[in-house]
């Protein structure tokens, strides 16, 4: 497991990354075209949507991957639901009595 929590961490600091990118090329695109609408506009909408492409690619990686350990997740909380009914029941309740507890307070 740690080795997908390294990897969950590495991508959303690789998308936090690409955002600040995206956001950084977005802010020189928008000084451009309030000061002309010449070559340096086009440069700068370029890497626009070459950073937009990256942040795109690198959200869906991540999307998988998260996708991947829900599922893993959902796979052993299942088994283990399977191998402990008892236990789970009692955690259950435990969890909905707690739940029950704090709406009370409001």
């Amino acid at each position: 497991m740690s080795d997908a929590a390294s990897t969950l961490k590495d991508g959303q600091r690789n998308l936090a990354e690409d955002f600040k990118a995206v956001v950084n090329d977005a802010e020189q695109l928008l000084r451009h075209a309030a000061r002309d609408a010449g070559q340096g506009y086009g440069e700068a909408r370029e890497r626009l949507e070459e950073s937009l492409k990256i942040a795109r690619e690198e959200f869906a990686k991540l999307e998988g991957t998260v996708v991947d350990n829900a599922r893993r997740a959902g796979r052993a909380t299942d088994g283990y639901v399977h191998r402990h009914p008892w236990e789970s029941i009692g955690i259950g309740a435990g969890i909905g009595l707690l739940l029950g507890l704090l709406i009370a307070r409001r």
